[in-house]
């Protein structure tokens, strides 16, 4: 009697056959080559939850890995409700706007009391690139005001000017007096001149204060202004981050921008334009905050980060309820507004955060004039003699000059041996690949969420970190050691 499983015991046998065969023959050729080291064998991601008050996984929802979850009308589907490690009884998560500084307050008759100085500023975009622009208290953007719902507060502004000013609280419902309408609700602030704004402030949320003079705003002068509910939002979030994004028009050989102009060529993320922006770092499995306000003059902003799906929460109006609360990966926000986005950081790596239109993604965006269609060549190659420009080659030998549009590569900005420094200096960037200040420029920043041990060793550490490293280790951890390809070390210091 033939047994059931004889066909697939024959198949496998003639299966197994031709394996062994081209095994025998592939190893008698392999024998005459020179071996090649084999590929570092991926490790097994280790991660350890020693969270008693918080949970790995809510209804399919992973807080280390990528998921969704069981169902859209879970609480939890993409992690929407799943809370940070933070505890409710710590209160708010402190609010961080990278590269700006807090404004510091006295408690004075009741009121929590800030001084903001009007001012002309000098604020570096670039390693290097020192812009002359208007701000408050020596920055631009201005320092951040953080409240509590339920306070009292008094501003007083300062007016160091050349021309009259006001300032207005944008978004708060206050007393008309104190709006810093220009005209219409107070007099202008002269040059010299004081004048304090008082009032108690009931809402909570994201705010942001600026002058109320039209071309003052075009040239950066505003600042966050947070109010923390007087009951921590549910979830708690671990890490709550703010950016302003603006444009300005500053022309080649020029620091000044012109207040009057349409078209924008140097973006900045809380006034550093990328790479000088500064990387947002947490840790993995952490709920994260990000607050957005675009303050450019004209432009709106799709805001789209890498690897993660985030839930927007709110808006510069007010927190969202939590039935109104939409999943995206881009945001559309427009001119003087704000967006909350929450999410939990379950995806391990450096992770691009950009402005995705595409002339945002540039740094000193201006017309091309000659430069362009010379190979290999930079503008500054012909800084040093005005009067004579070399000519231009008619003919080009090059196939591609066949192709309609092209050239459309842009010429990159001279990034000097200091300029690199200054770039690799900060803890924020260290073990990043040796060339992700090539992919990060104009409206560009990046997201790095790193297991607890890499986060102590960048974050937490005065160790010297080689270029990659970090980078290298999460491949190893949770990606295809054997697929990847370390990034050249060219032009990087």
């Amino acid at each position: 009697m033939t047994s059931p499983h004889a066909p697939n015991g024959r198949r496998e046998f003639l299966k197994q056959g031709t394996l062994a065969a081209v095994a025998l023959s592939t190893g008698s050729a392999m024998a005459q080559q020179p071996q090649s080291p084999p590929p570092p064998p991926k490790k097994q991601p280790v991660v350890e939850h020693p969270h008693d008050h918080v949970k790995a996984e809510y209804d399919g929802f992973s807080r280390y890995q990528p998921s969704r979850g069981n169902s859209p009308d879970s609480d939890f589907y993409l992690g929407k409700l799943v809370p940070g490690f933070r505890k409710p009884e710590e209160g708010p998560a402190p609010f961080v706007a990278p590269d700006l500084q807090p404004l510091s307050w006295e408690m004075k008759n009741g009121a929590k009391e800030f001084h903001l100085v009007c001012q002309q500023v000098e604020r570096e975009f670039l390693p290097g690139y020192r812009m002359v622009v208007w701000g408050f208290n020596g920055s631009m953007p201005g320092p951040t005001i953080e409240v509590t719902q339920g306070d009292r507060v008094r501003l007083v502004v300062h007016n160091e000017l050349p021309e009259e000013t006001s300032v207005h609280w944008h978004g708060f419902e206050l007393p008309v007096q104190f709006d810093g309408s220009h005209t219409l609700t107070q007099n202008p602030i002269k040059p010299g001149k004081t004048f304090v704004y008082e009032f108690d402030v009931h809402e909570e949320g994201t705010f942001f204060y600026h002058s109320h003079v039209a071309m003052q705003e075009t040239m950066g002068m505003v600042g966050w202004f947070i109010v923390h509910p007087r009951k921590p939002f549910d979830p708690p979030v671990d890490r709550d981050f703010g950016l302003i994004f603006q444009n300005f028009a500053i022309m080649p050989n020029q620091t000044v921008n012109d207040s009057f102009a349409e078209g924008w060529n140097w973006h900045t993320i809380n006034g550093r334009s990328g790479p000088y922006t500064t990387p947002l770092v947490v840790r993995h499995g952490e709920r994260v905050r990000i607050r957005i306000m675009d303050f450019s003059p004209i432009q709106h902003h799709p805001i789209h980060i890498h690897g993660h799906t985030f839930w927007v929460t709110g808006h510069e109006g007010a927190r969202a309820p939590k039935s109104a609360w939409i999943p995206r990966n881009t945001e559309l926000i427009a001119v003087a507004q704000a967006s909350e986005f929450e999410f939990i950081a379950n995806n391990p790596g450096d992770w691009m955060f950009h402005c995705h239109m595409t002339h945002h993604m540039m740094n000193h965006m201006v017309t091309h004039v000659g430069p362009r269609s010379r190979p290999n060549q930079h503008v500054d190659q012909y800084l040093a003699n005005l009067d004579r420009r070399p000519q231009i080659p008619i003919a080009h030998e090059d196939p591609a000059f066949a192709v309609p549009g092209y050239p459309q590569g842009m010429k990159g900005m001279e990034m000097s041996e200091e300029f690199m420094k200054t770039i690799w200096l900060r803890r924020e960037f260290m073990g990043m690949r040796a060339t992700a200040p090539k992919s990060l420029k104009g409206l560009m920043t990046a997201l790095r969420v790193l297991p607890d041990d890499l986060y102590s060793r960048v974050m937490e550490s005065d160790e010297p970190i080689e270029k990659g490293a970090i980078f290298q280790e999460i491949v190893n951890r949770f990606g295809t050691p054997a697929a990847y390809e370390p990034a050249p070390k060219m032009m990087m210091h």
